[in-house]
């Protein structure tokens, strides 16, 4: 799951992106509201951190021209002012959750489970199934019948993110954004590479699963059974 954080104190923007990688979840950050904006418009995110105090656009636009766009990616807002009246207007906006700074981390990460498990895109389960395959989450392994192979980390959020779409054809600028981030310089040869090593595990598995290449377009899943 990648996680776009709006956060201006620089500090704090890192120990929460150490925060949620240490928790299995990828994180990018933005130092201000017109980097924020730009980057959650691209689609690829499954999560938002938005301060609201921000620099260049406050949080409250930031999120208001966001919902506009029909951009629907949760949104948990981060602010230092608790006055209610705050809290009603960044609710009001779009908002899916309001954390008042200073915040326990575990509180922190209470709020992105329940956000997530409100999405059922974003279902959050210790196994995926799809076909005859299981992908176990907390051991970063894929199972077919008895077999199982563990995963790199990119080999797993790949194989989710396809498990996840089940029969729906990913393009290859879809899985270069969601695995690698707006600002990454992997090109397309390095989601062939990933593909290719996939591909060689459900072979090793025998699993009916395929991932079939649509010409010109990108990859999907597709179940053979017998």
């Amino acid at each position: 799951m990648r996680i776009l954080i709006v956060e201006d104190e620089v500090r704090l923007a890192a120990t929460l992106q150490d925060l949620l990688e240490l928790n299995g979840y990828t994180a990018d950050v933005c130092h201000d509201g017109e980097a924020g904006l730009d980057n959650a418009l691209t689609g690829i995110y499954d999560l938002i951190i938005l301060d609201v105090m921000l620099p260049k656009k406050d949080g409250f636009t930031v999120l208001a021209q966001l919902r506009q766009a029909e951009n629907a990616t949760p949104v948990l807002m981060l602010t230092a002012r608790s006055e209610v009246s705050d809290r009603v207007e960044g609710l009001d906006r779009g908002a899916d959750y309001y954390l008042t700074k200073p915040f326990e981390p575990r509180e922190l990460l209470a709020c992105i489970r329940a956000l997530t498990r409100r999405q059922p895109e974003l279902h959050t389960a210790d196994t995926l199934e799809f076909g005859d395959l299981t992908l176990d989450k907390s051991a970063f392994t894929l199972s077919c019948g008895g077999r199982s192979v563990r995963l790199s980390r990119k080999e797993f959020d790949m194989c989710e993110l396809l498990m996840r779409n089940r029969q729906v054809v990913l393009t290859k600028e879809t899985l270069l954004l969601k695995l690698w981030g707006y600002e990454s310089d992997a090109e397309d040869n390095n989601v062939e590479v990933y593909i290719s090593f996939l591909r060689k595990k459900l072979t090793h598995l025998r699993s009916q699963v395929r991932i079939k290449t649509i010409r010109m377009v990108g990859y999907c899943l597709e179940y053979e059974s017998s």
